[in-house]
C-alpha cells in the first residue's frame, strides 16, 4: 500500500529515518492498513494533550519530529482495538529492521501503554 496523501503530509518535519520506516511498513504490509495521525507537534498542541491526560509528558519526541502516531484501518475506518496495534507494531519493527533504524513502540512501555505511538530512541537520536 502507498501512504495516503494526508499521511504523507503528516510526515512533514518528521526525521527522515522514521519516515523511511513508515513508508517501508506501508510497502510491505499485506493486511494491516494504517494512516499517520500525527507527526511533528507544536508545543501548544502538546500542552493541550498533556492537560487533557492524553500525553504524560511535555518532553514528547513529537516536539522534535522523532515520533509519530499511527491509526489502524479496517474496512475504511479507524479502529482502536489493542490487537490491531500489536500487529501494527510487528509490522513497524520489521520495517525498522529492514531499514536498520532503531525504533521504540509505546505499547512496550511499562506504564502508559501507547499503541499508536512509535519513536526514535533518545540514546540513538538525542
Amino acid at each position: 500500500m502507498n501512504l495516503p496523501e494526508k499521511s504523507e503530509a503528516k510526515l512533514r518535519g518528521v526525521h527522515p529515518d522514521l519516515c523511511r520506516v513508515v513508508r517501508r511498513a506501508a510497502l510491505i504490509t499485506v493486511t494491516d492498513e494504517f494512516i499517520v495521525t500525527e507527526g511533528l507537534r507544536s508545543i501548544e498542541r502538546q500542552k493541550v494533550l498533556y492537560d487533557s491526560g492524553k500525553s504524560k509528558t511535555m518532553k514528547s519526541r513529537h516536539l522534535t519530529g522523532h515520533a509519530i502516531d499511527l491509526a489502524a484501518i479496517i474496512a475504511g475506518g479507524i479502529v482502536w482495538d489493542w490487537p490491531c496495534y500489536v500487529r501494527l507494531a510487528a509490522l513497524m519493527k520489521k520495517a525498522a529492521a529492514d531499514e536498520n533504524v532503531p525504533l521504540e513502540w509505546g505499547g512496550d512501555w511499562e506504564t502508559f501503554k501507547d499503541g499508536p505511538h512509535f519513536q526514535l530512541p533518545w540514546k540513538d537520536y538525542p
